[in-house]
């Protein structure tokens, strides 16, 4: 649990078979109960979205009132969403150079729809680039099974049709597009179909942010915003996976992973610290970069028959001694270790 600020302030470590509607129940209790918070408004991204989730979470009360949430939604999973956009989509954002913002009612709840058209076009291109490069290697396979037929030798094993199906089919399911292009694994020869109305509801959904939300005083505008602060807390779990390794957990008693998870959670504290104070001196440094200037200083020993001879620090550089000063942290010395 983190501030607004992305300073962390509270953990919990829960077992892995709980819900995550039941870990975030108990999270919002010790958020109301320890840090006396009246209004509690909750933030997920499309990972938690289902439609049990949506139905759990509207019947939960907090201090008596009903707990207000805006969940993003993976809208390319849900057909239904199709027709609603349609004449959204047609009227703002088929032209649009700024980002637009709509609204419309979707499971007894608001839905809040926001369109980047730099993102819808980033999107609609990376993506037809792909359908472009595996149609052509269709065409490849095509004609070298014509012209095998034909008579034509090539090197290496001879093709199958099945055996150029599977291939082209994994292509197809590695690049995330076999709504687009429809691959018959049954036929025994090599076959696919483009679906042309996939290619079509992709570009509708390009760009587009979805949001389902109880909020009933917020415009379009200031829920995105709201849902877009979260970016904050995700780089605290990025960094948790990435710099500090939280997992995997190499531990089997409760306790130990417990321990685990507070040695973590403290030197994510110190992270953040040292992030807030490098963007208060408006230093260009990132955290990670900070630590690998610092981590290159060490503490030297020279032991000669088992009796020390020698020791200090390494020679320090300008980057170091700024790093220190910048941070407002003592530099360290050698008669302290």
């Amino acid at each position: 649990m983190q501030t607004a600020e992305g300073l962390p302030i509270h953990h919990e470590v829960f077992d892995g078979n709980v819900a995550e509607t039941k870990t975030l129940l108990s999270a919002i209790e010790t958020v109301t109960q320890r840090l006396k918070v009246r209004c509690v408004v909750l933030v997920a991204d499309r990972g938690l979205f289902s439609l049990d989730n949506l139905e759990a979470l509207s019947a939960v009360r907090v201090e008596g009132r009903s707990l207000e949430f805006i969940l993003a939604v993976l809208g390319r999973r849900y057909g239904e969403f199709d027709d609603l956009l349609k004449a959204f989509h047609q009227r703002h954002c088929q032209d649009a150079d700024c980002e637009a913002y709509g609204e419309m009612g979707w499971q007894g709840h608001r839905l809040i729809v926001a369109h980047r058209p730099e993102v819808a076009k980033f999107q609609t291109t990376a993506r037809d680039q792909k359908v472009e490069a595996l149609q052509a290697g269709a065409r490849q396979w095509f004609e070298k099974l014509d012209n095998q037929n034909a008579g034509r030798r090539y090197h290496g094993r001879k093709l199958s049709g099945p055996g150029v199906t599977a291939r082209f089919y994994k292509a197809v399911t590695d690049a995330h597009l076999g709504h687009i292009l429809k691959v018959d694994l049954s036929a025994e020869t090599f076959n696919y179909v483009l679906d042309q109305r996939a290619p079509d509801r992709a570009r509708m959904m390009d760009g587009k942010l979805l949001l389902v939300t109880k909020l009933a005083d917020h415009k379009p505008e200031q829920i995105v915003e709201r849902y877009r602060a979260q970016a904050v807390i995700e780089r605290g779990f990025r960094v948790l996976k990435s710099d500090i390794e939280i997992a995997p957990v190499y531990h089997r008693l409760p306790d130990r992973i417990r321990a685990h998870a507070l040695i973590c959670f403290l030197f994510l504290v110190l992270y953040r610290v040292l992030r807030m104070r490098l963007k208060a001196s408006d230093h260009k440094l990132s955290p990670t970069r900070a630590l690998e200037i610092a981590r290159k200083i060490q503490f030297h020993q020279v032991l000669l028959h088992c009796r020390e001879t020698a020791s200090g620090l390494t020679k320090w550089k300008p980057e170091q001694c700024d790093l220190f000063e910048v941070t407002g942290l003592p530099a360290p010395a050698a008669s302290r270790l």
